[in-house]
């Protein structure tokens, strides 16, 4: 027999002796007059995970989506008809109120103006000569009447068309940023032709639609919490800052506007998609645990609570639930461990290794301490360990020494 056919065939054999020795070597309590011991009976302990009742605080939470939108926009409308001179802006940019951001064409209106600054002047003069006569009673009151109406009518009319000219720049209502720009340079509008719009986007908002039946827990001032598709993993402080006074009457929804507190104007933009989550029914100092801990047995809900080495079903209440907790209502008491995860497998009664709980780190003198250096490994699940099963089977193989060399 050849060194690689010896090899094989140890292998061989310790695979096959690993079932029997995983039989045979599990831990010294399976057997020695214990209920179900013996050296093949018992039910193995199942390994699961814990967590002990703890107390916290919880709500109740909904989520609901809306868009991010700027706290105000102002659509800037063309005055006076004409065509566009200049457009200084394009989207984006950021303006200051009173900044010009459009300038008509004004020659018409200049010539205009200086014909009413002409009649203007008559009328003034006019009226003061018929002033002078007036006193000497030279003139008749109606007749200085005329001339003072004539004077004021010409009055009005270089106003209107100073006005008609600063009309042709067109300003910034606000401090923003332009948003839209619905004409080009060289385009010609109308009174009232929309031209820009500017955003006021320092605050940006949400609005959502909130159940009637939700509405009532929210106030002006609650904190909320903000996600953004754009920034996934992140989430934005804000706050209620109103809620509207009326409902919709076929949807019965009430608008909430969420102002966003940390927005960065340069990462969250008008338009996003947002999820607003609002915190409801508060409830402090409650009992909590995980959620995998609730179970469904017989109809009710229970959890296995951990006594020793085995586990005990138990019906509890269960409450709100937020944050992957479960709050407790009746049935469980703050420091009692219960089965987080494994619960599936469990009955009333079963045994259990806690696998979530840190190793216990054992002396040589106390009792299942250090092994001998010599002595056969165990792993986790207390089978014999594969070196000392291969070390077997290679004694064990005909025309092989203990140390594997042909006799």
């Amino acid at each position: 027999m050849n060194r690689s056919t010896a090899s094989n065939g140890t292998r061989l054999a310790a695979l096959l002796l690993l079932p029997l020795a995983a039989a045979c070597g599990g831990d010294d309590d399976t057997g020695g007059g214990r209920p179900g011991g013996g050296r093949f009976g018992g039910r193995p302990a199942q390994p699961v995970e814990t967590a002990v009742v703890e107390v916290g605080d919880i709500a109740r939470t909904i989520v609901l989506p809306g868009t991010v939108e700027p706290i105000r926009s102002v659509g800037i409308n063309a005055q006076v008809a004409g065509a566009i001179l200049d457009i200084p802006v394009e989207e984006g940019d950021r303006v200051e109120k009173g900044q010009i951001v459009a300038r008509l064409d004004d020659r018409e209106l200049q010539a205009q103006l200086r014909s009413a600054e002409a009649a203007y002047e008559v009328t003034e003069a006019a009226l003061a000569r018929s002033t002078q006569l007036l006193e000497r009673q030279i003139i008749t009151r109606p007749e200085f009447e005329a001339d003072r109406t004539a004077y004021e009518a010409a009055r009005s009319q270089l106003d209107q068309l100073r006005t008609r000219v600063e009309f042709t720049e067109v300003r910034s209502p606000i401090s923003g940023v332009i948003s839209v720009q619905e004409v080009q340079a060289g385009d010609v509008v109308g009174p009232q032709g929309r031209l820009l719009e500017v955003a006021e986007v320092d605050t940006l908002v949400v609005r959502v639609s909130v159940s009637e039946l939700d509405v009532v827990q929210i106030q002006a001032g609650d904190p909320v919490e903000v996600e953004l598709d754009a920034l996934p993993g992140e989430v934005l402080d804000a706050s209620v800052r109103r809620v509207f006074p009326t409902a919709d009457p076929a949807t019965r929804l009430i608008p909430v506007e969420v102002a966003l507190s940390s927005a960065d104007g340069t990462r969250v933009r008008p338009g996003f998609l947002a999820r607003v989550a609002f915190q409801l029914d508060p409830k402090p100092n409650a009992r909590l645990v995980p959620a995998g801990a609730i179970v469904s047995r017989g109809g009710g809900e229970g959890v296995y609570v951990v006594a020793d080495s085995t586990v005990v079903l138990r019906s509890v209440t269960p409450g709100l639930t937020a944050g992957g907790k479960i709050e407790i209502v009746d049935g469980l008491e703050v420091g009692e461990r219960v089965v987080t995860l494994g619960s599936n497998l469990l009955r009333d009664g079963s045994k259990i290794r806690d696998v979530s709980a840190p190793p216990v780190e054992r002396t040589a003198n106390e009792p299942g301490g250090e092994r001998d250096a010599t002595a056969p490994s165990l792993d986790a699940q207390g089978d014999v360990g594969t070196n000392a099963t291969a070390e077997a089977a290679a004694s064990s193989a005909p025309g092989r020494s203990r140390s594997g060399v042909d006799r």
